[in-house]
């Protein structure tokens, strides 16, 4: 059996699934995930994620259009659930028959999933515990992602490692289960495959691609650091919950600890409600993200990043990154046989 065999066919469940020849999702990177990035990883043969973020309907409707004008292969779409307007983002993609929906920030509100699945589309979310992950099963979704606390943006307080230990056994029999956070190389793919993982995703290690529009500093940010400098963010104020994120060091950090203090203060006041605090608080990471990555403000902006950033080391096509990986991945399976 040749090696590409070997790789191939512990990735068909979730290659299948997605439609992609390799089962390698991306990350869905604000700003950074747009058109260039998705087109480029879809027509290499994994499978593109367009992060949806803080757009209004019209500019995801604009971003898909454009992404399907660049490949002819399956991508998916990242909804963020406190979305005011998730409903209409969700029509958005029905309306441009998008295959797979990946929602992400907690639990689906009621009728989101069944309004996806009515679509036609396939429905994707990360359960942070194997209980939530029973939960979402029993909900209706097509297939899971388990992220670890080393991945860059939005993260939880479990590891990749154990989390991949505690749900594959229990849930991968009964549907596609894609494992995220820190995987930087391929024999981290072909551990969690031979897990029992349908595949991976991986955010961090296409950031510095060819293809990506981040800035040149940004990427320079990236292929400097060392793992230790993604660090997550510090919640100053337990009425406020804050779902922490990863990110290189740096005085925006300091900005966002600034920036919950104001809207814990509003709060005291009386003049947010709940919800709303925690809109504001993931507008201000769209806000800072947009500055770092777009604007090259890599000192007062949030320069998302895993744990995986060291392994990132220069500036490469999508195409050899993720031959790379699969290299990498085939090498590490034949060596165990």
């Amino acid at each position: 059996m040749s090696k590409t065999i070997n790789l191939e066919a512990l990735m068909a469940r979730g290659a299948q699934f997605l439609g992609s020849r390799y089962a390698i999702m991306a990350g869905a990177m604000s700003w950074v995930s747009e058109r260039h990035l998705v087109s480029a990883i879809s027509n290499a043969g994994g499978f593109g994620v367009i992060a949806c973020g803080a757009m209004t309907p019209a500019l995801l409707d604009a971003e898909i259009a454009a992404t399907s004008a660049m490949t002819d292969r399956p991508f998916g779409v990242n909804l963020i659930t406190m979305h005011p307007a998730l409903g209409e983002l969700i029509d958005v993609c029905a309306n441009h028959k998008v295959g797979h929906v990946v929602l992400a920030g907690g639990l689906p509100p009621a009728g989101a999933i069944d309004r996806i699945k009515a679509s036609g589309a396939r429905v994707l979310c990360f359960p942070p515990t194997l209980a939530f992950a029973k939960k979402l099963i029993r909900s209706g979704v097509d297939a899971l992602v388990i992220e670890g606390m080393e991945a860059g943006g939005h993260i939880g307080p479990v590891s990749t490692s154990v989390l991949a230990q505690e749900m594959l056994p229990e849930i991968a029999d009964q549907l596609p289960v894609f494992v995220a956070g820190g995987i930087g190389r391929g024999e981290a793919i072909a551990g969690y495959l031979e897990m029992g993982a349908a595949g991976v995703q991986l955010g961090t290690r296409f950031v510095c691609a060819t293809e990506s529009i981040a800035h040149a500093n940004f990427k320079k940010a990236f292929i400097r650091a060392s793992a230790r400098d993604a660090i997550a963010s510090v919640q100053i104020d337990p009425r406020l919950p804050v779902i922490p994120v990863r990110a290189l060091k740096n005085a925006g950090g300091e900005l966002f600890t600034a920036k919950q203090r104001e809207v814990a203060q509003a709060l005291d006041e009386g003049k947010l409600a709940m919800a709303e605090a925690q809109l504001q608080i993931e507008h201000y990471w769209a806000g800072a993200l947009r500055r770092a990555v777009i604007e090259g403000d890599v000192e007062h902006g949030s320069v998302m990043a895993g744990q995986s950033v060291g392994m990132v080391t220069r500036e490469e096509p999508v195409a050899e990154i993720i031959a790379a990986l699969c290299q990498e991945a085939e090498t590490a399976l034949n060596r165990r046989r």
